[in-house]
């Protein structure tokens, strides 16, 4: 068995960390130069604030509904994501924890008897929530599929789940993937949803019961039939080792607004390089190139650099 880790409302969790008096209030968070809006609090969207809706958009209806409104602040993300995923180290070991991304990883629990998955589960889960402040959901199944379907009915009823969810039995399975629309499988997305409920496949447990053959046709050859075999609790993809050293390591951002002189440019660059060189030092690796790049801003003419602006 594996299981999946995932934060809940990963970037709104972190400011409320910082904020306690918000633990019951709507909060977004703003992407890049507070463009879109990259992550919501479950009371903002009961509120049907929309993932990636422009901000500009819901700005007046933000302010009247009293929406706690927050630019991304990624070095606070990461410093947090990376204790969460030590939290899970620390129980499971360094080789049964795939990080997947900032708020979600993968762990191995196949060393984890099936009688004691559920109470262990809650220990994980509760020893995250108390080390780090970030709460999260855990799905628990045979393959990856699965368990992004236990962790997603574990995000939706929290109440009732406690945040962790273990699809085992076949009786499990098979009522989890009923209630699931196809679209929401791991894998499949909106647009090729669309040509799959074209031909009758509205569930999750409609695509289960599709022939490997048919899966190779309509589903794009071997990765069709992997995600039919994964449906099956048959474990295709398997955890990945952590790469141990990194080949690159960047750090990029966007500028707020045109930066027109040399002063603003080094400060810049300052910042991103003493980041990345943090990044460096956590994997106790030295750099033998160091490349800076600075791009400008193609969709935008009414200022003209030339190089006396620098």
């Amino acid at each position: 068995m594996k299981a999946i880790v995932d934060c809940n409302s990963f970037y709104c969790a972190c400011e409320r960390l910082f904020r306690p008096e918000l633990a019951h209030q709507p909060v977004i968070v703003l992407s890049n130069n507070d463009g879109c809006i990259i992550s919501r609090s479950d009371e903002a969207k009961e509120l049907g604030i929309k993932m990636a809706a422009p901000y500009y958009k819901v700005r007046s209806f933000a302010r009247e509904k009293n929406i706690a409104v927050f630019s991304s602040n990624y070095n606070l993300y990461g410093e947090l994501s990376l204790r969460v995923m030590q939290t899970l180290k620390t129980f499971v070991g360094d080789n049964n924890v795939e990080v997947y991304s900032v708020d979600e990883s993968f762990v191995n629990l196949s060393h984890i008897p099936a009688d004691q998955l559920q109470n262990f589960c809650l220990v994980l889960k509760h020893a995250v929530e108390r080390w780090t402040g970030i709460p999260v959901s855990i799905g628990v199944a045979k393959s990856k599929v699965l368990c992004k379907a236990a962790n997603r009915i574990s995000k939706k009823q929290q109440l009732e789940t406690k945040g962790v969810v273990i699809l085992q039995s076949e009786e499990t399975i098979r009522a989890a993937l009923e209630k699931m629309s196809v679209s929401d499988v791991w894998g499949v997305g909106q647009r090729f949803a669309i040509k799959l409920e074209e031909q009758g496949v509205i569930t999750a447990w409609d695509l289960r019961n599709m022939n490997e053959e048919w899966g190779r046709k309509n589903l794009g050859g071997v990765v069709g039939v992997r995600l039919i075999r994964e449906l099956h609790g048959e474990e295709c993809i398997g955890i990945k080792e952590a790469l141990v050293v990194k080949k690159m390591i960047a750090t990029t951002r966007m500028f707020g607004s045109p930066v027109t002189s040399l002063r603003e440019l080094k400060e810049s660059v300052a910042s991103y390089v003493s980041r990345a060189a943090e990044k460096l030092r956590r994997q106790h690796c030295c750099a033998q190139q160091m490349y800076v790049f600075v791009v400008t801003n193609d969709y935008k003419k009414a200022y003209e650099y030339t190089p006396q602006n620098f």
